[in-house]
């Protein structure tokens, strides 16, 4: 299998002593590939992230190379791309306009505005990265003799690239994943036409495309039959879309976690070590929220919903400890410095507002410090998870799996976590600050046995559905579209 994502497993730098040396790549989709590395031999195809990344791509002539990670023998071959061709690619289309579009984050009265900029950015940054990515993927395939291995692409980074591996190697089986929500069809209407409909055109040269809820499946059907038009033809019944005499299935497969791995974990030392310092600092109550500081998050919403909930039941106060775990993320795009001064303000307004001198109500930490938030999903008592739109959130998961407290979760609807644990936790919509408010409070006086039952259905709902699930139901399709395939000629 080849393996395709911006990011890779590792990451090259330098130690103190100027010696290479590796680091794992972050964010819960390495974790969930590496399970695939483990099923198969796999070659991974991802963009040099450091000069060292780039120097190993140099030294194997820009080929792969075998490394040894987290026990998993894999080949890894880096996309080395010009760093100002890079930046329009990340910076200006893939993040922000492509991710905001995905999770409606745009306030369309005033933004995007989608001048020359843009559109060069569109040719000169996605499309060629794009076209690199597409390079390195036909290349690999080239080196192969006998059968084919099957491509696997991960992710709004590389919506062009299956069209443009499809022209070389039309015989290749093509699989990709989209791991953030798939909007609604008009949201699409954002782009300019030619730029919509590649993105559309270059998914469906995939085999299958895949996402975590079937909502996504049907918002892409959609979007096909809206964008396209003429050029395809939509059935409903078999989620399936026929474009120039192929036939492309999309299918939900929602993402997990390993789960025993995970629950090892919380009990390594590291984690035990940041747990006795939370327990040693958390009052009689701990509402808890682990995320990237990312708009999506409506980390905002969260704390005002905090506020409010101090203002109905002024009891609690001196009682309860907000614990607000926000990694840093996107420094480089204007619209998260931004946000994160909001945070700070808003967070700053309520302490302020309710804190004494022994008592902050709101203790944010902006750090990336996994041992801790995993120490932390042990200890809460409410976990907020009150995304705008978010394709999976597998804090839900991970944290669910291992509270020690019977803690109760709050969860956005509009998270891809929600159609499998949405009858387990207190649903909340995420615009909705009265109905959070509420939760925190209905989540602190439910009676205990209520707690125990729910916190129980949802640790069973992710055993029940964890990693390996996701890996294989996918591998019975590859092979059930593959056999389609040849039956069809």
């Amino acid at each position: 299998m080849i393996l395709v994502s911006n990011r890779g497993p590792i990451s090259y730098t330098r130690d103190d002593n100027g010696e290479l040396k590796t680091v794992r790549g972050g964010g819960g989709l390495v974790t969930a590939l590496l399970g695939v590395a483990a099923s198969c031999e796999i070659t991974w195809i991802a963009s040099a992230m450091t000069p060292e990344d780039t120097e190993i791509s140099i030294r194997v002539g820009g080929g792969s190379t075998k490394v040894t990670h987290d026990e998993h023998r894999l080949g890894l071959r880096f996309v080395v791309s010009d760093p100002e061709v890079y930046n329009k690619f990340y910076n200006i289309i893939a993040n922000p306009l492509i991710w905001f579009i995905q999770h409606y984050l745009w306030d369309l009265s005033v933004v995007p505005d989608i001048r020359k900029n843009e559109f060069e950015a569109w040719e000169n940054g996605y499309q060629v990265v794009n076209q690199e990515f597409a390079d390195a993927v036909c290349d690999e395939l080239d080196s192969r003799e006998g059968e084919r291995p099957v491509v696997m692409l991960h992710d709004y980074h590389l919506y062009t690239c299956p069209a443009l591996v499809r022209e070389r190697h039309p015989e290749a089986f093509l699989h990709q994943f989209v791991h953030i929500p798939w909007p609604q069809s008009d949201s699409w209407r954002v782009l300019p036409r030619h730029i919509r409909q590649a993105i559309v055109r270059g998914l469906l040269a995939n085999d299958i495309v895949a996402f975590h809820t079937q909502r996504y499946v049907r918002n892409f059907l959609v979007s096909c039959e809206e964008l396209l038009r003429d050029e395809v033809e939509i059935d409903y019944g078999r989620s399936s879309i026929r474009i120039g005499g192929r036939d492309v299935w999309a299918r939900a497969y929602p993402i997990s976690i390993d789960c025993a791995d995970f629950e090892r974990l919380a009990e390594s030392q590291p984690v035990l070590e940041e747990e006795r310092a939370i327990e040693a600092l958390r009052r009689e109550y701990l509402v808890l929220r682990v995320d990237r500081m990312d708009l999506s998050k409506n980390i905002v919403r969260g704390f005002k919903a905090f506020d409010m909930f101090l203002d109905a039941h002024p009891e609690f106060k001196q009682r309860i400890t907000f614990l607000a775990l926000l990694q840093p993320s996107r420094g480089d795009v204007k619209e998260y410095n931004t946000y994160r001064e909001q945070i700070m303000r808003e967070v700053e307004m309520i302490n302020t507002k309710h804190g004494t001198t022994n008592w902050m109500p709101i203790d944010v930490r902006m750090q990336d410090n996994f041992m801790r938030s995993v120490a932390a999903y042990k200890q809460f008592d409410v976990l907020m998870v009150n995304a705008i739109y978010d394709g999976m959130n597998l804090i839900a998961k991970e944290a669910g799996l291992i509270n020690r407290h019977d803690g109760v979760l709050i969860l956005s609807e509009n998270t891809g976590a929600h159609e499998e644990l949405g009858e387990h936790c207190l649903s909340v919509n995420p615009f909705d600050l009265e109905s959070q408010a509420e939760a925190i409070y209905q989540a602190l006086v439910m009676e205990q046995d209520e707690k125990s039952r729910r916190a129980g259905m949802i640790r069973e709902a992710v055993r029940n559905n964890d990693i390996q699930k996701w890996i294989e139901t996918q591998f019975v399709d590859i092979k059930a579209k593959i056999t389609e395939k040849a039956q069809a000629g």
